[in-house]
């Protein structure tokens, strides 16, 4: 059973890079796809709003799903379709053309998000001991990997569907073959016995018997962890939004130089989350986030404060390594808060990461205007240190793992069933 969880940890690892590679050939030329669909700058903002939206509802819809499918069937064809549906804003031609992929790639977005965290949750369960940071990390290699193939297109004036058409070609069959090995998790008998001990044991509210329920999932004790995704999010998407034109229009660097800091915060995320697991295993949950919150906010700080551009450079590099503990350590501490319905739980979540994401933008576009962009940068700041008063959500329950007493290395595949 080790080498099966090993093989599907593996193959899973593969899905967040593909979708890493997958949103980044997206978001990253969308001055390509406005020019090739002639999309006018007050249209663009909603075809854009359009794929968080559509993500949301996909997600909600996977809840419902997988009370009656594994999570695995889920993610199983919901990554192809966000393949297919890139490849198709690549290829059209017509307004409509666009509209059609990029409503499939949101719908098929949000099942794959929910989906592939729910997995994440259940096989970190199975291991007893710390492992979504590891996959968050695949997820921002394959970011760099799809930034760095939508660079070599936009050097070489590639069209879309030629830029896109062979990454779709490659990873198409591979998520394919790679997805026979994803683990729901093994001997049901065991997992209901560990449903039921919850239950009587009164952790996380109790909840259903399969990991899809929804009944046990208590709306006082998800919404801390609601509002961290959200503030985290809004975070993201304030670099990823804003921090070029923070330094060429705040700190005055060249447009080359201005390209640097989601560079780096990209960078970092990778580093930070290939080397946090280590860090929740030696010192716990809570403290990862509350050191990674505070990192997060000295930085938006420097850059706040920054007198060039190059100390702004390192504050979104604090921003970076900070932020990049905090979504991954969300989505775990819901699986362990709702142990009879994690998979619920993981997909109600999930919506935040979109409502982070549509509300950061714009904010800092409103207050930066109004105000002043250091001022609007200290807005995600003081959100973000707005975890540090959730930060005990995050805490295991007495007979669950983490926070320094984790399981041992030794696997109970059946405890990563569908009875998280």
């Amino acid at each position: 059973m080790t080498d099966v969880l090993r093989r599907g940890r593996a193959s899973l690892a593969f899905g967040f890079l593909v979708q890493g590679v997958a949103f980044a050939l997206l978001v990253t030329r969308i001055p390509a796809i406005q020019d090739r669909y002639a999309v006018s700058d007050a249209l663009l903002p909603a075809y854009l709003a359009a794929v968080p939206i559509l993500a949301g509802v996909g997600s909600v819809c996977t809840e419902q799903l997988v009370k009656r499918v594994p999570p695995s069937r889920v993610l199983r064809w919901s990554q192809p379709v966000v393949l297919l549906a890139l490849l198709g804003v690549g290829a059209g031609e017509d307004l409509w053309e666009l509209g059609l992929s990029l409503a499939a790639f949101g719908l098929a977005l949000g099942a794959l998000d929910a989906s592939m965290n729910m997995l994440g949750v259940r096989l970190q369960h199975a291991y007893g001991r710390s492992i979504m940071l590891g996959f968050h990390a695949a997820f921002s290699l394959g970011g760099i990997v799809g930034a760095s193939l939508a660079w070599a297109g936009a050097h070489w004036d590639l069209a879309l569907f030629l830029s896109y058409l062979p990454v779709v070609l490659v990873l198409l069959p591979a998520v394919l073959a790679g997805s026979r090995w994803y683990v729901d998790g093994g001997e049901p008998e065991k997992a209901q016995d560990r449903v039921e001990d919850d239950a009587l044991d009164g952790a996380g509210g109790g909840g259903e018997a399969g990991g899809g329920g929804g009944a046990g999932v208590g709306l006082k004790l998800l919404l801390p962890l609601c509002l961290v995704m959200a503030f985290a999010y809004i975070g993201d998407s304030t670099v990823s939004n804003w921090s070029a034109k923070y330094l060429q229009d705040v700190l005055g660097s060249s447009e080359q130089l201005a390209t640097v800091p989601y560079n780096v915060y990209m960078v970092t995320t990778l580093l930070g989350r290939a080397v946090g697991d280590f860090g929740v295993r030696r010192f716990g949950a809570v403290a990862v986030v509350r050191v990674g919150t505070v990192v997060a906010a000295v930085g938006f700080a420097i850059v706040a404060g920054a007198p060039g551009a190059w100390v702004g450079i390192l504050g979104f590099t604090l921003v970076g390594f900070g932020l990049c503990v905090i979504v991954p350590q969300t989505f775990a501490a819901a699986g362990r808060l709702f142990p009879g319905a994690a998979d619920a739980a993981v997909a109600r979540l999930n919506i935040f990461n979109y409502v982070g994401f549509l509300i950061g933008s714009p904010l800092v576009g409103v207050l930066g205007d109004t105000w002043s962009y250091r001022g609007a940068i200290l807005m995600p700041m003081a959100l973000v240190l707005v975890t540090l008063f959730y930060a005990r959500s995050f805490a295991s329950e007495p007979s669950g793992y983490g926070d320094g007493h984790e399981r041992p290395r030794t696997a109970d595949v059946g405890r990563g069933s569908n009875g998280l």
